[in-house]
């Protein structure tokens, strides 16, 4: 599948363990809009890559936040 670069939103987080990914999977499963999601812990921004077509990057902070991490988006 080949996915158009427009559609990969990238942001900076304080998601580093593996606890801290389980803590936020279930909501990044729950927004149906989310196409592919993942992680580099071994990055020092601990970089979260999402793959949506329809949500807009403050809906993705908005997310990551109310599960009690931070969030900015790299542009």
């Amino acid at each position: 599948m080949v996915t158009d670069l427009k559609h990969i939103l990238i942001f900076k987080t304080n998601i580093q363990t593996y606890i801290d990914v389980q803590n936020i999977q279930q909501s990044l499963i729950a927004e149906d809009a989310i196409q592919q999601w993942n992680i580099d812990q071994k990055d020092p921004d601990c970089v979260l890559r999402i793959v949506s077509p329809a949500l807009a990057p403050e809906k993705i902070i908005a997310i990551i936040n109310n599960c009690g991490y931070e969030c900015t988006e790299l542009i």
